[in-house]
């Protein structure tokens, strides 16, 4: 029971910070610090990557009619539009996914630290902070998801590499880098959430894939932990989605990027009290 309720907890953690550019990676990572898991170390490794299943679903819920190409309610061009939206989200994951295959044992040997997750949070939380300073007057080129082009979701996923390193978000990173280029805040959100889907999946797979290699054998307990945080990161992903949505139409991400410098300086001090 008590595994269950830290499942609840870190399935809140989960779903709030996986779509607020605040790092849900290193959230988790930071948690465990202080809620531990009673799990094998290749449990735990797999759980925080897979738990991000249930905040994909929730992705797929709120916009099913968008990213569906098959709905027979679109006229030709609207489906023609979904399919180059799709296309172009496939682009956007290609230099991720092979930095990520190539070097995710290193970095979680290496980068998955507090000091790491620290200086990552106070270095994107200076960057959204001037990027939205020195954008506050101009207008984005692209307003809406359907107008990105493959050079705009090549750049954008050329940022989201950056939040291979645990800390930096990867909503966070893909959003600063559509608002650089000159992407809209909701188009780029958007097209964020829709990157995620392959790329969780993706990452998804891979951490079960070496789960099952390692011939570890979950307990049943381990399951239900991972049921559990799975459904939670769902429900609580439904409300941060939405309640994000609104908030960007008329905000700037300035907010998060205090919040980023606040908590990075906080795990420091702590750490270093340590």
């Amino acid at each position: 029971m008590v595994e269950l309720l830290k499942a609840i907890l870190f399935g809140i953690v989960e779903g709030v910070t996986e779509w607020l550019p605040i790092s849900s990676t290193g959230h988790l990572i930071l948690l465990n610090e202080f809620v531990e898991l009673q799990m094998s170390d290749a449990f735990r490794s797999m759980f925080d990557v897979v738990i991000q299943l249930g905040a994909i679903l929730a992705v797929i819920v709120l916009f099913f009619q968008k990213l569906n190409p098959f709905d027979s309610g679109k006229t030709t061009q609207q489906r023609s539009d979904t399919w180059q939206l799709w296309f172009r989200v496939v682009a956007a994951i290609i230099p991720s996914g092979i930095v990520g295959v190539l070097f995710d044992d290193w970095m979680e040997e290496h980068l998955h630290n507090s000091v790491v997750v620290a200086a990552a949070l106070i270095l994107y939380g200076i960057a959204f902070i001037l990027v939205e300073k020195a954008n506050e007057r101009k207008q984005p080129r692209v307003k809406d998801v359907y107008g990105i082009g493959y050079r705009e979701a090549l750049l954008i996923g050329l940022f989201q590499c950056l939040s291979l390193i645990p800390g930096t978000s990867r909503s966070g990173s893909t959003i600063l880098g559509a608002i650089l280029i000159g992407v809209g805040r909701s188009a780029g959100a958007e097209f964020s959430f829709f990157m995620a889907i392959p790329t969780m999946l993706g990452a998804s797979a891979i951490k079960l894939l070496k789960f099952m290699l390692s011939g570890v054998s979950a307990t049943g307990t381990e399951i239900g932990v991972l049921i559990v945080g799975c459904i939670v990161s769902f429900a609580v992903s439904l409300l941060v989605i939405k309640a994000l949505m609104q908030y960007v139409r008329n905000h700037s991400f300035s907010a998060f990027g205090v919040y980023r410098i606040v908590l990075g300086v906080l795990v420091l001090v702590y750490f270093a009290l340590q």
